[in-house]
């Protein structure tokens, strides 16, 4: 007789008892479309440990989720609890993505500027628009100072908000300062996670296999 599945926790971990016995593996990538059911779906990589005999934990490792198992749990259970910590993960970074809409994504620009680029310069910078794109493959976003255009890469929507602010603020920072000179990145570095969001980027470049460059962000 089967034993009922236990809920997930909060925090991204559950206990269950070890009942299964499966062949030890260190780690596997796991088809991403048989966990979550979109072609769409990260990459899945699932590891096994010895030391782990009851809980289960899954996080985001650049462009990967990776799901922490018992060694000797069973494959059926396996494919149960990788499904369900995998859509657990896109849940909670979907509450915390940034804004989907192009009105929404203009408010918080505006909040942006006020907060971290008012305080610095004479007048606040305002972008005559700000838009998402799905042309912008190799940039993450791009302004163009004298129309006061932003455009920021469709490509960000699923990431932290914080890594969008990053790049939102970087272009804002672009209608003050339009080269990369050093005043421009004492505007940028205003932004309190704007190292933690420039080596996420980098991370998420490395892991598909790609160098990083400079124009990511133009």
């Amino acid at each position: 007789m089967s034993q009922p599945r236990l809920p997930l926790s909060e925090s991204g971990t559950t206990t269950r008892p070890n009942r299964g016995v499966g062949r030890p593996k260190r780690s596997k990538r796991v088809n991403s479309s048989e966990v979550a059911g979109a072609e769409s779906s990260p990459r899945v990589e699932v590891r096994r440990s010895s030391r782990r005999t009851r809980t289960v934990t899954a996080y985001r490792e650049r462009d990967t989720i990776v799901v922490l198992i018992p060694q000797r749990m069973s494959q059926a259970d396996e494919r149960t609890f990788v499904r369900d910590m995998v859509q657990k993960v896109l849940a909670r970074e979907a509450r915390a993505s940034a804004a989907q809409g192009d009105e929404a994504l203009a408010i918080r620009a505006h909040q942006l500027a006020a907060s971290y680029l008012a305080p610095a310069v004479d007048q606040m910078p305002v972008p005559a628009g700000v838009f998402w794109v799905t042309n912008q493959q190799q940039r993450w976003g791009s302004c163009t100072p004298n129309t006061g255009l932003i455009r920021l890469s469709h490509r960000l929507q699923p990431m932290p908000a914080w890594v969008v602010d990053y790049v939102l603020l970087h272009e804002l920072a672009h209608l003050v300062e339009p080269t990369h000179s050093g005043r421009f990145w004492r505007l940028v570095g205003r932004y309190p996670a704007a190292e933690k969001a420039k080596g996420y980027l980098e991370g998420y470049v490395a892991g598909q296999g790609r160098q990083a460059q400079e124009s990511n962000v133009d």
